[in-house]
């Protein structure tokens, strides 16, 4: 076994440990089924879904339902903490919807594209071991707990508070983010299908106002339901101030921009017109 198996195999427990805590401060305060807290089962439910999915994966070493896999998951999860919450409300529901156009409409993306390439080249060194293998599904266990702590608990919650302006802020912010995010993506697919751009980069339309504004909306779009989520917050409900928190610093501190802006600079770096790019677009936030 190397080092980066047994690595793995102590990632896995403290990841699901991790998750536990999560689960267990979210559900302070906030309905329960069975003697059950429902914000905990969703939780024990996203990581579920994830090693249930893991043993075919792993059979078959294939990686194309990773991220299928890790988008549907936020609609079942928050599809189940509906429904096992009584007395949901507009706000419940309106956090569902968000949700689930989101997963919707980003899945399918990133199904398309992984299909395309017929494989997903981040997992190439650790899908022939399994505890490596493993605590990527099981990493994504607790990532879809986290960047859902803010609806869940809201969902979950037996405090209940109208629709005010706060509402309508958040709805906003996350509008504002699905419509960076989505176009983002919609005019990179363009761009790689077009022959004629092989083995280049993409700098024009929203590109050429951010080298990652898809990673950007992504932000935004979470920051918009925690701002939907802010007026029924009590305690340790607070959590949910973990979902903006955590997407932030995954896609810009660990497997977001820094392997995808070290990729292109080893494909690219050196070029005029990649320097020039790179020098003058922010890396995140789109300049105006």
């Amino acid at each position: 076994m190397t080092k980066s198996d047994r690595n793995a195999l102590i990632a896995i427990p403290i990841v699901v440990v991790i998750g536990a805590l999560v689960a267990l401060a979210g559900s302070q305060g906030g309905a329960s089924v069975g003697g059950l807290p429902v914000y905990a089962l969703c939780v024990a439910l996203a990581f579920v879904i994830q090693w249930v999915v893991f043993v075919p994966a792993y059979l078959l070493q294939t990686d194309q339902f990773y991220d299928l896999t890790g988008t549907l998951t936020y609609t079942t999860v928050t599809i189940v903490a509906v429904l096992l919450t009584p007395d949901t409300d507009a706000r419940s529901v309106l956090l569902l919807v968000m949700v689930v156009v989101w997963t919707l409409r980003l899945g399918s993306y990133l199904f398309r594209r992984v299909r395309k390439a017929g494989k997903d080249s981040r997992f190439d060194a650790i899908k022939p071991s399994f505890p490596r293998f493993l605590n990527a599904w099981t990493l994504q266990g607790l990532w879809v707990s986290l960047t859902l702590a803010a609806a869940l608990a809201a969902i979950t919650t037996t405090e209940h508070v109208g629709l005010g302006t706060v509402t309508a802020i958040g709805l906003l912010v996350w509008v504002l983010g699905f419509g960076i995010e989505a176009p983002a993506d919609a005019q990179k697919s363009r761009f790689r299908a077009d022959p004629a751009n092989k083995g280049r980069f993409i700098s024009t339309g929203l590109w050429a106002k951010s080298r990652h504004p898809n990673y950007f909306g992504e932000i935004v779009i979470w920051t918009g339901a925690l701002v939907v989520a802010i007026p029924v917050l009590r305690g340790w409900d607070w959590i949910a101030l973990a979902s903006p928190v955590f997407v932030a610093l995954l896609l810009t501190k660990l497997s977001g921009i820094p392997m995808l802006e070290a990729k292109a600079d080893s494909k690219w770096g050196g070029q005029p017109d990649y320097e020039q790019y790179k020098a003058r677009t922010p890396i995140l936030v789109p300049r105006p």
